[in-house]
């Protein structure tokens, strides 16, 4: 039986034992906690920060969030940690679920909110499922076959005929003939890789359902060889008109390989791992809430790479790349997504916010958004917590810049999300009524 451990995003681990544990403390065993140290060590070496050790009895996580699987058969499951209490298990794997969906543009059709509200396995096990529900809905479309060629010397005389080979052949081997034909055949990178995570869900999965479904499964692609490169195989995805029908599968083939990860896994053990930065999941949310909110009259780009800070050498500098930026009416508007948590009773504190991320902003106020247009604004957008639940008052950088602060609402179910707008802010404007309140924080 393979042992889950669920905690939050910035939890502390231990081997020993642990006085209270939950969602921010845990124990797990000498095997994991090896494990996680080794694994640190692979990602430090690429640049990222998976883990801080603390003596040699702790280890605390960092942003990330996901499922490590690890050889000794533990699942380690970081959910968000966007509730202030410990009592949101179910809540957080909801909204991670529903996170990831935005994060790798998932079909609703696949990952409704009422199926992830009712599935209360771990998410590797939600994994597992959607990725047999695709599987299936592919199946009854139909796989896809392609013509493979194949060269083999044989006594009879098939397809071509590679004369090359055949005058290099010796004598006491001249009845046999080295030819070239196509057959039609299952055997391309796209059935691989399908194959692949097939085998992998139905070693693995602990659902009763997911584990009948999968052995059905692999009746049916009996004759599909497995992937040898998982790599090699991914990079050769087609994504022509053809292979439409695939594209749903491929992100659920890609978490369940492993492929989700900030760098390359090294080593032999290649389990079902999927980590992602929180920064970065929070951000895609949010653009994905907003395009489903703004008319189509207004235009919405990401990571933005239009100017640098500065020049220098007649070259650019320090490259500005905003999160957001929206178009509309011959308007721009540079909105920044960020991870942290506010308190809007914390004035001396200035809220919490940091100042290098007003400095960010300031930035791409002077360097985005034309001089010559009136009313300048710029937004960032923090989650909604029991401490920030409304707009700050907004903040003025010069006469005609303002930058607004504002809260991003996760809702209880996909399609809930919404970020909260003042009435008095121009770009509100563009948003139904139940996106904005008034001063008093009442909906308009």
């Amino acid at each position: 039986m393979i042992k889950s451990v669920v905690v939050r995003e910035y939890a502390r681990l231990t081997t020993g034992p642990v006085e209270n544990p939950g969602l921010d403390r845990a124990t797990v065993t000498k095997s994991v906690f090896d494990y996680l140290c080794r694994l640190a060590g692979q990602f430090r070496a690429s640049g990222t920060q998976l883990l801080e050790v603390e003596g040699n009895q702790w280890l605390r996580l960092d942003n990330f969030v996901g499922i490590l699987e690890t050889p000794c058969g533990t699942t380690l499951e970081i959910l968000p940690k966007h509730h202030d209490t410990e009592s949101s298990e179910d809540a957080s794997r909801a909204l991670l679920a529903r996170m990831i969906q935005a994060a790798l543009d998932l079909p609703a059709r696949q990952v409704g909110s009422t199926d992830i509200t009712l599935f209360r396995a771990p998410l590797s096990e939600w994994v597992r499922r959607q990725f047999l529900q695709a599987l299936e809905h592919l199946i009854k479309r139909g796989m896809k076959l392609d013509y493979l060629q194949v060269e083999e010397e044989q006594r009879n005389l098939r397809g071509q005929l590679d004369v090359i080979r055949q005058l290099h052949q010796p004598p006491d081997r001249s009845h046999y003939f080295h030819t070239r034909h196509d057959v039609y055949s299952f055997d391309f990178p796209e059935n691989r890789l399908i194959k692949s995570a097939l085998s992998m869900v139905a070693k693995s999965t602990q659902d009763a359902a997911s584990w009948r479904l999968s052995h059905e499964l692999l009746q049916v692609l009996a004759e599909v060889p497995v992937s040898r490169a998982y790599s090699q195989d991914f990079k050769a995805w087609r994504t022509g008109r053809l292979m439409a029908h695939y594209s749903p599968i491929l992100p659920w083939c890609q978490l369940v390989l492993g492929q989700h990860l900030p760098m390359a896994l090294q080593g032999q053990w290649h389990g079902m791992s999927m980590l992602f930065p929180m920064e970065k999941l929070f951000e895609r949310f949010v653009e994905a809430a907003l395009r489903r909110a703004l008319p189509k009259t207004a235009r919405l780009k990401t990571q933005v790479r239009e100017t640098y800070l500065c020049q220098h050498n007649d070259a650019g500098f320090f490259q500005l790349q905003p999160d957001i930026l929206v178009e509309y009416e011959g308007r721009r508007v540079i909105l920044d997504a960020k991870w942290k948590r506010l308190n809007a009773g914390a004035r001396a504190r200035k809220y919490d916010i940091a100042q290098s991320d007003f400095y960010q902003l300031f930035a791409y106020g002077h360097k985005y958004i034309p001089p010559g247009q009136e009313h300048k604004e710029l937004v960032l957008i923090y989650p909604k917590t029991a401490t920030f639940g409304a707009p700050l008052p907004p903040f003025t950088f010069a006469p005609g810049m303002t930058l607004w602060v504002l809260p991003f609402e996760f809702g209880d179910q996909a399609g809930d999300e919404r970020l909260i707008l003042p009435v008095e802010m121009r770009l509100a404007q563009l948003f139904r009524s139940e996106y904005c309140i008034n001063e008093e924080g009442a909906s308009e």
